[in-house]
This record gives structure tokens, sequence and C-alpha cells, in this order.
């Protein structure tokens, strides 16, 4: 058996090699070499258009949506989206991302000795507010650039206002809502 399964592995390896020394040798042989401009051209040339940058998403503002956001559902939205890397608990330790305990009113690096990013701790002065928050959700690295985070965001408005009103929760003291 063990005889079968070596030249089985022999037989493999010849043709890979021998298909890479073919690869080799035909890339030798024939030298394709792309034209700079159309061999046939039809009608008149397009005029060269530059490409307009794509403005940045417009994202809803979240505090009229806040009064009627529902704290269950965001608690249940954040667990799924969230609870891999962050945890909720008052006191609790950071994982991946910092604890969330207190986040809203907080300032953007607010637990000592995580290991934020740069980006992050150029805003360790500026608070956690609502639209902070939301702006974040929506899309992380569009917020803050240079951010660690690698989740794409919440597209949903509501479901961010959710989460958002969960994350209020999480205070001895919520803050107000604007």
């Amino acid at each position: 058996m063990s005889l079968e399964l070596n030249k089985a592995f022999a037989a493999i390896l010849t043709a890979g090699i021998a298909f890479m020394g073919a690869g080799i040798v035909g890339e030798q042989i024939v030298h394709p070499k792309r034209l700079a401009t159309p061999a046939i051209q039809v009608g008149e040339p397009a005029p060269a258009q530059q490409a307009a940058a794509p403005a940045a998403p417009t994202i809803e503002p979240i505090a009229p949506l806040l009064a009627a956001a529902n704290a269950d559902n965001g608690r249940t939205l954040a667990t799924r989206a969230c609870g891999s890397c962050h945890t909720f608990n008052e006191g609790g330790r950071s994982g991946v991302g910092p604890n969330l305990y207190g986040i809203v009113g907080a300032s953007h690096a607010h637990i000592p000795g995580f290991n934020y990013s740069n980006a992050m701790r150029a805003l360790a002065d500026k608070p956690w507010d609502y639209e902070a928050l939301n702006q974040f959700l929506a899309a992380p690295a569009r917020a803050i650039a240079g951010t660690r985070m690698a989740f794409a965001g919440l597209n949903n408005t509501g479901q961010r206002a959710d989460v958002i009103a969960y994350l209020r929760t999480l205070a001895a003291e919520p803050a107000p809502l604007p």
C-alpha cells in the first residue's frame, strides 16, 4: 500500500514539474505585448473622462430615532455582531476590543492599558456621543480611518438606533437622550 501511495505522489509531482517547465519554456518562446492603442478604431475616440471621486454616503442622524429604539433588540444585535470581540458587563475584561460598559459619553480611548489604534488614541479627548456612535457603527473604517476594528458596520439605521439604545443602558446612570 505504501509503495502505491508513493507512486501516486510521484506522478502528481512529475506532472506539476512538467507543467511548470512547459510554462517557463512557453514564456521564453512567446513574448506577448499589449498594444498601447487599439488596433481597430470604430467611430470617434471617446473623450477621456476623469473619474469623479465617489461621495461619502450620508448617514441619517440617529437622535430622532433613539426615543423609539428598542434596547432589547439592540442587546440581541450587539451580542451577535459585537460579542465576539467586546464584553458589556460592568468591570468586564476587554477582549479583542474594549469593554463597552459606560461607553456612551466616555472618551474614545477611555480604558487605560487597552491597546487602542493610533487613530483612536488621537480622538481620546472626544466623547462617544450618540452621533459619533452612529457614524462609527455605520462604517468604523470610514468614521475613524486607521481603526483596527475589522467590522463592516450596520447599514440599517433602525438597528444602529437599537444598538445605541442598548449601549446607553450599560451605565449606572444612562446618558440623557438628545
